[in-house]
C-alpha cells in the first residue's frame, strides 16, 4: 500500500487547510484511513481516522475544528482543518490499516509527512 499526501502549508491562526491522502496498491487490506501528527520535540499522536463505513474518531484537541472524510471510490481521505491554532503545527502523516487509529501503534501503513505550520 502506498499513501500519497498533499495539501499542507503555512496559515495564520484561525485559518483553514484541507490536506488529502490517496491510497494505491493493495487497498483491499485497508479498512481505516486517517492522520497522525508529530510536533517538534513531541511524540507522534493520532489525530483522526475514518473507516470504510464512515465511522470517525478524533483526538480531543481537534474535536469541533477538524473533520475527516473519505471518498471510497477514489481511495482518498481528506482532513478539513478549521480554526487552526499554533499548537496544531506539526508534520502530518497519512496513515492506514485494519483497525481504528487511536494511537500510532495501530497503523499498518504510513505515508510521507506533510508540514502544517500555523503562525500566531
Amino acid at each position: 500500500v502506498q499513501l500519497q499526501a498533499s495539501g499542507g502549508g503555512l496559515v495564520q491562526a484561525g485559518g483553514s487547510l484541507r490536506p488529502s491522502c490517496a491510497a494505491s496498491g493493495s487497498i483491499f487490506s485497508i479498512n481505516v484511513m486517517g492522520w497522525c501528527r508529530q510536533a517538534p520535540g513531541k511524540q507522534r499522536e493520532a489525530v483522526a481516522s475514518i473507516t470504510s463505513g464512515g465511522y470517525t474518531n478524533y483526538v480531543d484537541s481537534v474535536k469541533g475544528r477538524f473533520t475527516i472524510s473519505r471518498d471510497n471510490a477514489k481511495n482518498t481521505v481528506y482532513l478539513q482543518m478549521n480554526s487552526l491554532e499554533p499548537e496544531d503545527t506539526a508534520v502530518y502523516y497519512c496513515a492506514a490499516g485494519r483497525n481504528v487509529i487511536t494511537r500510532p501503534g495501530y497503523v499498518d501503513y504510513w505515508g510521507k509527512g506533510t508540514q502544517v505550520t500555523v503562525s500566531s
